[in-house]
Parts: structure tokens; sequence; C-alpha cells
């Protein structure tokens, strides 16, 4: 079993290393300002931009801020520009091109990705996106986790699975390339359930997924679950298990692009394993070796 690793992506489409920066637009979320709901998402901490640059400072000075560092490792990198925290189309379309345009006009930027919600998405906005990927290619990032109701409810996602569908097909309608957001480890979520979202993904015609490691974080709700004992994280031999089957279920030209993550480490409460990200990848390798899994392309 095989399959096709973003880096793999990265030096088709553009030819070599590409290096993604996280920037923070300030935006907040529908499922915290009131319009669905105030608590945010039950795993939520802070809008998953732990890594992004500082909002307080225009978009071409957190790409500058950003570059500074990249050049330690790399000369003239060429950048992704990824818009992060929270939910980055949930703002007037006015203040969205604004923001975009500073952003994929950058002479470093090679694409723009765009994390979000399936349910902020109006007509306006992908206009706007279609726009720009007229410009430089476009990636969307959706939040979806898991297929499940019930799981779905538990994590107050805060839409049904219908609204994604639509989603997915509105964004490759007008040629945007779709991203999907999975977590592994779950509460009260089989193996099995977690390969039946993997395979929804794979057949909704979205064109790449991160899988994610449940993280639980000091000072969310799941925190407070898991310290009163009413569930268990996956130890990393379970969650190479369930990225394995998962990944087996996936399409060969879907890409991939992220195994894991990692949580804030100053917030990170379980599984504490996770949190030396090289660690694990290098313990995922060995894992890859004993059990017929490699990378691939998909031009192989």
């Amino acid at each position: 079993m095989q399959y096709y690793c973003l880096n793999t992506y990265l030096k088709e489409q553009f030819g070599g290393k590409v290096y993604k920066v996280a920037l923070d637009g300030g935006m907040t979320c529908p499922n915290r300002d009131g319009n669905i709901d105030t608590r945010g998402c039950v795993f939520c901490a802070g809008g998953s931009g732990s890594f992004a640059q500082q909002k307080n400072s225009s978009v071409a000075v957190q790409i500058e801020n950003a570059k500074k560092q990249i050049e330690k490792k790399a000369k003239d990198a060429r950048l992704i520009a990824y818009f992060q925290s929270y939910t980055n189309t949930y703002a007037p379309v006015d203040y969205l091109k604004k923001l975009f345009t500073e952003a994929i006009l950058h002479p470093d930027v090679v694409a723009l990705s765009i994390g979000t919600r399936p349910d902020c998405l109006p007509p306006e906005v992908l206009a706007l996106l279609a726009e720009l990927n007229e410009i430089k290619p476009v990636w969307v990032e959706l939040g979806l986790q898991t297929i499940h109701p019930k799981t779905a409810a538990y994590i107050r996602r805060g839409y049904p699975l219908s609204v994604y569908d639509r989603a997915v097909k509105d964004l490759k309608a007008i040629s945007v390339h779709v991203v999907v957001h999975m977590i592994l480890g779950l509460p009260g979520e089989t193996e099995e359930m977690m390969v039946q979202t993997a395979r929804y993904i794979g057949e909704s015609g979205a064109d790449g997924i991160k899988l994610q490691l449940l993280h639980v974080l000091s000072g969310t709700d799941l925190f407070k679950d898991y310290k009163e004992g009413k569930f268990e994280v996956l130890s990393e031999e379970a969650y190479f298990s369930c990225l394995a089957a998962c990944l087996a279920v996936l399409p060969k030209t879907m890409v991939i692009h992220r195994l894991t993550g990692d949580g804030d480490k100053k917030l990170l409460v379980a599984p504490l394993w996770s949190g030396n990200k090289k660690q694990v990848l290098a313990d995922w390798n060995r894992y890859m070796d004993t059990h017929n899994v490699r990378q691939g392309s998909s031009l192989e």
C-alpha cells in the first residue's frame, strides 16, 4: 500500500521545495461569536493558529517575518500563504479580497491556502476564490473531522454532512484544490468508524486530506471530559494502525497533506508521546517498513 505525500505533490506542481507559512487574518468563527455557539469546538484552544504570525501585523509584514525564519534553512524560498487561525472566509468579502490579494500577489508566494468551515462559503466568497484562482492556485481547507453525527454533535461542529458535500461541489466547480481535515481518535470512535470517514472523504471529490491525531489541550472542554475519565487517547501504535487503515482506503491520487500534528506543547495534556513530532515521524517510518506502507506519486 502506498500513499501520495505532500512533498511529492509540491515538487510535481512547483518543481521543488515549497514552504507553508501560517498567517493570521484576524478572523473569528461562528462557533465562537454566537452565530452557532459561543464555546467553540470541544477540542479548540485557539482556532488552530498556534504557529501563525502575529495578527496585529499586515499580511506583507507577516510573510516577511516568516521568510526570515525560513531563510535560516533555505534562501529564495517559495511560499504557500496559509490563513490558518479560526474561520478564514467568515468576514465581509471586501475585507477578504484585500487580505487574500495582498498575500497572493507577493512575489515569493506560489499558492494561497485558506482554512475555513464548509458552512462559511457564500456565493460572493466563492466568486472571490474563483477570481484569485486565476492568479495563482488556491487551496481551501475544510474542517470536517468526522462523518458520524453523534461525534459531530459531541465536538460541536455545528453543521450537517450535507453542508460539507455542497461545499466540496461548489469549490470543485471553480477548480479550487480542496483539502479536508480529519481527526483520528475522537471519543467513542472505533478504527472502523475512522476508516468510514476516510473513505467518505476519498469519494467526496476532495483533492487532499489532513489526518490529525486528537490532542487534549488544557483549558478546553475536551480536557474536562478527559480529566473525568470519559475517554482514552490513542497510543502511538494504535494511532499508526488507524492511520494505515485510513490511508489504505483513500484514492492513490489523493494528496496526504499531513499524517499527524503537534499540539501547542504549553497546552498539551495528552497523548504526551505526540509532543515530539520528529520522533513520531521517525517511528512512523519504522512502522511503514514493517507493515509494507510506502510513499508514492500520482504519476507512478
